[in-house]
């Protein structure tokens, strides 16, 4: 395997980690706004909290990684990304201010709040949304370069059905992801009221999933047929992540083994997610950027691969030791302590 895709292969799991990660974090809160606008309060938040309190600090740590690295491996994607990610590179980072202020009032009490809970569970669903942009824009149609300069074709953009179905796909996963993750959470917890409400969210979210796969698919072929072609070729991989849903739906259907029912919608995404990552190689953003054109020096590349495999190796055992010690404890994840 040469440097430039072990970079990308590696690059890619951290933001499949962060796919994971941030989903639970952010249908989390679109979760908790809903249980204070029905009165259900005092068991869902109360469960919510005990998830977030001890990782929503680490949360970020994967994307931090992705977008260090990309720009580390394949520096050009500073020049060309910098330009195109400025207005909805702009909105995430404010939405990320707000729910990083969201948790920092919470600790005084504001989380009692109904307008600090409506941002909680708006900037949940927004965040992923402004972020999904950077799939969009990477298949090419939203840049122009005129006499050295890159421009931003934000009307583009906003035109397009591919940008809306990317869109709709990230707000639906996130629902889909958080529910499913703490529908086991729930029941690990014994806390039968939440995990019904959460397994209802799970069943509810779970078709439009589906559906909106299929628009992104039906989108792509207008706008990008080498890549839509690219991916038929590996449809496999996408079959896969839908034999893996419908054994997750199944579970939660039945109400048995919700941990498996999470563990078969991480490999539904994980499937689909690297069935989407390499039917588009070797570019990294149409037509500027491949992985062969826009790699660091071999030197570099080879330190930073050694370093983002170490970093890989020390976050993933981390978080297996923070569940360990936090979430999953008898007694924390009860509420005893």
């Amino acid at each position: 395997m040469s440097i430039e895709l072990l970079g990308i292969t590696v690059l890619w799991l951290f933001l499949y980690g962060y796919l994971i990660v941030a989903s639970i974090d952010f249908g989390a809160g679109f979760f908790a706004f809903y249980a204070k606008m029905n009165n259900q309060k005092h068991t869902l938040n109360d469960l919510i909290s005990r998830y977030l309190s001890p990782v929503w600090e680490v949360t970020n740590v994967f994307f931090v990684f992705f977008f260090v690295g990309l720009v580390g491996f394949f520096p050009d994607a500073a020049y060309y990304y910098g330009t195109a990610l400025l207005i909805p590179g702009s909105i995430a980072i404010i939405l990320l201010a707000i729910r990083g202020a969201f948790y920092a009032f919470g600790n005084y009490g504001s989380k009692d709040n109904l307008f600090f809970l409506f941002l909680y569970g708006a900037t949940g669903l927004l965040i992923p949304a402004s972020l999904s942009t950077a799939m969009t824009i990477s298949e090419g149609g939203f840049l122009k370069e005129v006499n050295g300069d890159v421009i931003f074709l934000a009307d583009e953009l906003f035109k397009s059905p591919y940008s809306w179905s990317v869109v709709l796909l990230s707000i639906v996963s996130v629902l889909f992801i958080s529910s499913t993750f703490l529908t086991y959470y729930a029941d690990r917890a014994g806390d039968i009221d939440s995990r019904e409400t959460l397994r209802r969210f799970a069943l509810i979210w779970s078709p439009p999933t589906i559906v909106a796969s299929l628009l992104v698919f039906v989108a792509l072929r207008e706008h990008n047929v080498e890549h839509f072609n690219k991916a038929i070729d590996i449809w496999w991989t996408f079959g896969f992540s839908l034999l893996f849903f419908i054994f997750a739906s199944y579970l939660i259907y039945k109400r048995q083994r919700f941990g498996t029912a999470f563990i078969f919608v991480m490999l539904q995404f994980f499937f689909a997610f690297f069935g989407y990552g390499s039917s588009h190689l070797p570019y990294i953003l149409k037509p500027y950027i491949t992985i062969e054109t826009a790699v660091t020096n071999p030197t570099m590349g080879k330190a930073l691969v050694i370093v983002f495999i170490a970093g890989l190796f020390l976050l993933v055992p981390s978080l297996i030791l923070l569940m360990r010690l936090f979430l999953f404890d008898a007694d924390y994840i009860k509420g005893k302590k």
